[in-house]
């Protein structure tokens, strides 16, 4: 099984991909840079990383498997368990496991799981087809140059290009002391006519102001819309009935949850709550890891 080709599959679409029993594979957006030091740009694109702590299955991969190999959900699932299974047996021999356009997998002196994120591919599909490089810096220098003044000595010529010159100037400068004056009426006559409308729309305002001796009083709804295309992951469940009970959990806790839908491998998803921004998302995802779920992971997409 190419576990490594449906992990990068997947990556294209999602922030987390998780292996059962093993680990996530998590990216985040990093904006485009500049190196100073070499003068080289670099479009903007997915960072990965490794979470050994997230390893419940989400039904993400194993859908993914399912479908493309056509086999049962079920069968996939047990052929992930062995490939979890091993891919720690190698990592406890002290081998260090090549994902290809993913990573590296080693475990340190310590035991701790080192990763080592491959940047041969770009999982940020809005990049797709930009590539890094180098613009060298430009040196601008100012050159002042006096255009030279030609004055012939001969005869009459000269005098009647002294005139020339002297009414070429006079007539500049009695169109430019036009121009201004022209524009200057312009302003005044611009700023009498907001004065006087904004002196009819206040008499207007007065006269259709009224008051009412008894108003009833004011009714303060808190309702927030469900919207944004950052959604905080409960679960993902093949039976609706499992799906509808989690619902019900999360609205009885205080969330905003609902449901999203199916997706594209059937299984129906439930999510805490929706957000506009990322910032917003990644704020509420730490607070409901510590709190709630540590297996809580963020969705980006766009909801019809």
């Amino acid at each position: 099984m190419q576990l490594s080709q449906y992990i990068s599959d997947l990556l294209y679409r999602y922030d987390c991909v998780t292996v059962p029993n093993f680990g996530a594979f998590i990216s985040q957006t990093v904006s485009a840079s500049l190196d100073d030091s070499t003068h080289a740009f670099y479009p903007p694109k997915k960072r990965l990383s490794f979470n050994a702590q997230l390893q419940t299955n989400d039904g993400l991969l194993a859908s993914y498997i399912a479908k493309v190999e056509q086999i049962s959900f079920e069968k996939a699932t047990k052929k992930l368990h062995k490939q979890a299974v091993n891919l720690t047996a190698r990592l406890n021999k002290g081998e260090i496991v090549q994902l290809k356009h993913i990573g590296d997998l080693e475990l340190s002196e310590h035991g701790t799981l080192l990763f080592s994120p491959s940047y041969q591919v770009n999982y940020l599909t809005s990049a797709f087809g930009l590539d890094s490089f180098v613009s060298h810096s430009i040196d601008r220098q100012s050159k002042d140059k006096v255009a030279p003044i030609l004055v012939s000595s001969h005869g009459k010529k000269r005098h009647y290009m002294q005139y020339a010159a002297i009414a070429v100037i006079a007539l500049g400068l009695g169109g430019f002391l036009s121009s201004n004056f022209y524009l200057n009426q312009i302003e005044q006559h611009n700023a009498l006519a907001q004065q006087t409308a904004a002196q009819e729309l206040d008499s207007k305002i007065q006269e259709a102001t009224f008051v009412i001796d008894n108003p009833l009083p004011a009714v303060m709804l808190n309702i927030r819309k469900q919207s944004g295309n950052f959604h905080i992951v409960a679960g993902a469940f093949r039976v609706e009935s499992n799906c509808d009970k989690k619902l019900k959990q999360l609205l009885n806790l205080g969330y905003n949850a609902r449901r999203i839908g199916v997706n594209n491998y059937g299984l129906h998803q439930v999510v805490y709550d929706s957000f506009e921004t990322r910032q917003q998302a990644q704020t509420a995802l730490r607070q409901i890891r510590q709190k709630e779920d540590r297996n809580a992971w963020l969705l980006i997409k766009q909801l019809h």
